[in-house]
């Protein structure tokens, strides 16, 4: 491209000194034969006035009295009647420009001068043309250069992030040239990579986000899986089985329920749900992990209460939270729920040395974790809490209390707080 350009601006400029500087030449060649002619008409003129001014003074008419009345290089011949012709300078040879001009008294006057000083002002002034064009010439290079340089330069840097981008950088650059055209393709460069930015951080959260979430229940299936290997009960095999399939059903639900975050966080599925069904299956299905903890996990509060949210989204922040106490807490962890206002509320709480004050606030935050973990849990939580319009929060930091927030249809019946239920 830079090679066109160049080319193209040395041709129109070409064409440009070939059209005006003929035109040139040949205006100023006639000028200058016309200017020469216009010299030798008037000496001659000149050299009759004097000779008829002496002639009228009767005074002498020669070629000493008229030699200095004549241009160098110029040869004038004097015709007086009845006399012998008089010759001022040297005769030109070859082509000459010849002025005749006729006095009161008869004579005539010619004067010629050689053609070939007319050639040499013609040469003179073709070279002041030749030297204006070439400058013209290389000036005209020079821009083109620039010019090249200067759109061939960022076009090369817009296909080097163009290149970055397939690459997989997706890094805006916002560079813009002064050229508005290239401007425009720098413009849409740089949104095209903030949209591939926003996909691929999107696209590695849902990951993160994925093995996060299924890495503690398909441990627990596994375990599962495990005992119903080592046993010969039908009846327990049975029931491991079953638990197993509830499982594999509350996998899937987490799957279909990250990739609908990952679409629109703001997407719910919300429903009225049995709030001890999902406490339940939690106990159930973090009994293993804590027996092998040698800890226990209990639940107390009102029971058959009715919550609107997504079942399987509040089982993934129950766990949330409960993993949360088995990897960072200590001693017994308690489900407890209550009501209050229109919301029924699960607190989780344990005996552990509770959050550092520095982290409080930020607790919810992704990648901020107190214990080298992934930071990663507490935040799906909430987006999961948030998404059916519920909430998560940390009512205390030590101990630790979390409490998750839902909204609640009235209540069947109204019963007592049950004593707490201990699962070892």
């Amino acid at each position: 491209m830079r090679r066109r350009l160049i080319n193209s601006t040395l041709a129109v400029v070409l064409v440009v000194i070939a059209v005006f500087g003929v035109s040139l030449v040949l205006v100023e060649t006639r000028t200058i034969t016309n200017s020469a002619q216009e010299r030798v008409d008037s000496e001659a003129v000149r050299l009759v006035s004097i000779v008829d001014s002496r002639l009228l003074g009767d005074e002498q008419v020669s070629g000493a009295i008229l030699r200095d009345q004549v241009g160098p290089d110029r040869h004038a011949r004097i015709e007086l009647p009845g006399r012998a012709p008089i010759e001022i300078g040297a005769r030109p040879k070859g082509d000459v420009i010849r002025a005749t001009a006729k006095g009161e008294k008869g004579e005539t006057v010619t004067v010629e001068e050689p053609r070939s000083s007319v050639t040499r002002e013609v040469g003179r002034t073709l070279l002041i043309i030749a030297g204006v064009a070439l400058l013209a010439v290389v000036a005209a290079v020079l821009l083109a250069v620039r010019q090249a340089n200067r759109l061939t330069s960022p076009l090369t840097d817009l296909a080097s992030t163009a290149e970055r981008l397939g690459s997989g950088d997706p890094r805006p650059r916002h560079r813009r040239y002064g050229v508005p055209e290239l401007d425009r393709v720098a413009d849409v460069l740089d949104s095209s990579a903030e949209r591939i930015a926003r996909m691929l951080t999107a696209e590695r959260r849902l990951a993160a986000d994925a093995s996060h979430q299924l890495r503690t229940p398909l441990t627990a299936l596994s375990m599962r899986l495990e005992e119903i290997t080592v046993t010969d009960d039908l009846d327990t095999v049975k029931e491991e089985a079953t638990i197993a399939l509830a499982q594999v059903e509350r996998l899937t639900d987490v799957v279909e329920r990250l990739l609908t975050n990952s679409r629109d966080p703001r997407t719910g599925s919300a429903v009225s749900f049995d709030l001890d069904e999902v406490i339940k299956q939690q106990l159930e299905e973090w009994r293993p992990a804590y027996r092998s903890a040698g800890r226990a996990i209990v639940s107390s509060g009102k029971r058959h209460l009715r919550a609107v949210g997504t079942p399987g989204a509040v089982a993934q922040v129950l766990a949330a939270l409960i993993e949360n106490s088995l990897m960072h807490g200590g001693g017994t962890v308690a489900l407890r729920t209550r009501v209050t206002g229109n919301q029924a509320v699960v607190e989780v709480t344990d005996e552990g040395p509770g959050v550092p004050g520095d982290l409080g606030a930020r607790i919810f935050e992704r990648t901020i974790s107190g214990r080298n973990s992934t930071g990663i849990g507490l935040a799906v939580a909430r987006d999961l809490a948030e998404a059916d319009g519920g909430r998560l929060e940390m009512l205390q930091t030590n101990p630790p209390v979390f409490g998750l927030f839902l909204s609640r249809t009235p209540l069947r019946k109204s019963l007592p707080e049950d004593g707490p239920e201990t699962v070892r």
